[in-house]
């Protein structure tokens, strides 16, 4: 009973961060930071009728659906970005450390921060089609403390565990945790590369090639290439369904940062079920 509230208490902690991650994508500015406090305050307004919000208005999913999605001012459709990130934010905060690490209150603190880094740069990069450099070097100091206490946790030089469990042998991965993922560090950003390289910046942009290596840091191999694996998985199909639609043409860029955020989340939660699941369907 008693980590049942511990859990309700940590959604709406993550309903909070959530709603702050809102706030920081819709008022960035790509010439300036992420994190600048001169951009990010002032009071909370109604993007169209700029009317300011008074503190009922603000709660956290509750006021979207009190209001029916409207701003009680002007009665304009608000952005459905507003419950969505909030929810994504509060079970983050929840299945992080009870899937992942219900007995490391270190590590679900860390992964929280990746995740929640991850779904502002996937709003930022929708919205704005770049990934800010601030944000890549959060991601690659958070990978660097990862693998510090993975490291020291181990005892040795030997990486400890692949989300992928013992699938992950099948991959051939380098024992040595800082081998590992330095080398998918580096796999990752080269591939990305070459991808900008030959697509001339209109496949992915430069940002994808930094996420890339940070993301490689973070995972280590094979997680990472799964997550790649994902990742281009559902943009493929979410691209194809889009230009059937005739809402994209061949032409349109889609950002691919939102759908790399999806892959590792999916990974991390899910990676060892998934492959479990394939090997089992094809009677392996």
């Amino acid at each position: 009973m008693i980590n049942f509230y511990i859990y309700i208490i940590l959604f709406l902690i993550g309903l909070i961060f959530g709603s702050f991650l809102n706030v920081v994508s819709l008022r960035f500015k790509p010439e300036k930071k992420v994190f600048d406090f001169k951009n990010l305050g002032g009071r909370s307004a109604c993007p169209y009728c700029r009317k300011i919000l008074r503190w009922h208005e603000l709660i956290p999913i509750v006021s979207f659906f009190i209001q029916k999605g409207k701003c009680r001012s002007c009665q304009h459709q608000l952005f459905w970005q507003y419950p969505i990130v909030e929810l994504l934010s509060g079970l983050i905060f929840v299945l992080v450390p009870y899937i992942l690490y219900p007995k490391s209150y270190i590590l679900s603190i860390i992964w929280i921060l990746i995740l929640l880094i991850l779904l502002l740069i996937s709003l930022i990069d929708f919205r704005n089609f770049l990934i800010p450099d601030e944000l890549i070097w959060i991601l690659i100091f958070l990978g660097l403390i990862l693998n510090i206490i993975n490291f020291q946790a181990s005892n040795s030089f030997f990486f400890q565990q692949s989300f992928l469990r013992h699938y992950a042998l099948i991959f051939g991965w380098p024992s040595n945790i800082w081998l590992n993922h330095l080398l998918a560090a580096a796999a990752a950003s080269a591939f990305f590369g070459l991808m900008f390289y030959f697509g001339k910046g209109k496949i992915l942009g430069g940002g994808d090639v930094k996420l890339g290596f940070a993301l490689g840091f973070i995972l280590g191999w094979p997680d990472v290439l799964m997550s790649l694996m994902i990742a281009f998985w559902l943009g493929g199909i979410t691209g194809l369904a889009l230009i059937i639609n005739r809402k994209k043409t061949m032409k349109d860029f889609l950002p691919l940062a939102p759908f790399l955020a999806i892959g590792v989340a999916l990974t991390v939660f899910f990676g060892y079920q998934i492959v479990n699941g394939y090997f089992f369907l094809i009677g392996l």
